[in-house]
């Protein structure tokens, strides 16, 4: 309760004006090119899972500067609390991030925050507003081209999650070395002058697939949208992009920012995309290293030449 009460309170002294860094101060190491911001009507993020290792705080920030929306969303999982309890763990970058969504909503985006398991200490204050971010339990938006969408982290409909707390947790213990395995081995990548590959993603729907446990998942969240009356719904928490139609019923899936590194966007028309930033994010993980390699190398200093006296 009181580590709970201690996140509440960092999120909201953040919130200050001057508190932080210039999170708009583009690092050296990002890539500079096509700087140009895109606009979009509604973005939708979850899963950053913000206060642990794994969060890829530098490519979401990234992703922060360029992109710019009407409305964004967050849809669960954004403050890693599970983690945070176990061991406290929160960098510059992650406080960054957190400067940079305060300030979206303090220049007029409208931020809407919807708490998932990890964050479930937030849920306690639904219907209140922090430095402007509206925390829900749940959300429907209608797009441009009238499509009501229910927006839900989607936990709930885990059976892990509701009928077995426990052991969920002993499941995020073992997610939580891969990730760190996961981080070793990328970072033996970036020295080859290879691409990002995500060792979690990769192994984790292997064994997802095998228990059908996606494909389940998804059908339930439409099944119950159905129920609701809606055209569609967005959610997270499986960490496992997706856009589709599922009997009728628009299912949409935004990923994370621990392996997908994506994104959902509404464009002006109300059409809806899924943006990976994977690619991005590997440039400035290329770059950085390169400044690295760069700051390493020794300035040869040459010798003083002597003057032969006359």
């Amino acid at each position: 309760m009181q580590r709970d009460a201690t996140l509440l309170r960092a999120w909201t002294e953040i919130s200050a004006p001057g508190a932080g860094v210039d999170v708009d101060e583009v690092p050296p190491f990002v890539d500079r090119s096509g700087d140009d911001k895109r606009h979009y009507r509604s973005v939708w993020i979850s899963d950053l899972h913000l206060g642990t290792p794994g969060c890829q705080a530098h490519a979401l920030l990234d992703f922060l500067k360029r992109v710019e929306s009407e409305n964004l969303f967050l849809v669960g999982d954004i403050i890693d609390g599970w983690q945070l309890k176990r061991n406290w763990y929160w960098p510059q970058a992650h406080n960054d991030v957190v400067q940079k969504l305060l300030r979206k909503a303090r220049k007029g985006t409208k931020v809407i925050f919807i708490p998932g398991n990890h964050d479930e200490f937030a849920r306690r204050y639904v219907e209140h507003n922090f430095g402007g971010v509206d925390v829900a339990e749940e959300w429907i938006h209608e797009t441009a081209d009238g499509r009501k969408l229910w927006i839900v982290h989607g936990d709930l409909f885990d059976a892990v999650i509701q009928c077995a707390k426990w052991l969920a947790h002993v499941g995020d213990s073992a997610y939580e070395f891969t990730l760190k395995l996961n981080r070793y081995l990328n970072s033996m990548r970036a020295r080859l002058g290879l691409p990002y590959w995500s060792l979690s993603k990769y192994l984790k729907l292997k064994v997802k697939r095998a228990v059908s446990y996606v494909g389940d998942f998804e059908t339930a969240v439409a099944r119950e949208a159905r129920k609701r009356g809606v055209q569609g719904v967005v959610c997270g928490h499986i960490h496992h992009a997706e856009l589709r139609d599922i009997d009728g019923i628009l299912y949409a899936n935004d990923g994370d920012w621990v392996e997908s590194l994506t994104a959902l966007v509404e464009h002006a028309d109300g059409h809806l995309e899924i943006i990976d930033w994977t690619e991005q994010a590997s440039r400035a993980r290329l770059g950085q290293r390169a400044l690295e390699m760069s700051e390493d190398i020794p300035v040869p200093v040459t010798p003083p030449v002597e003057v032969p006296a006359l």
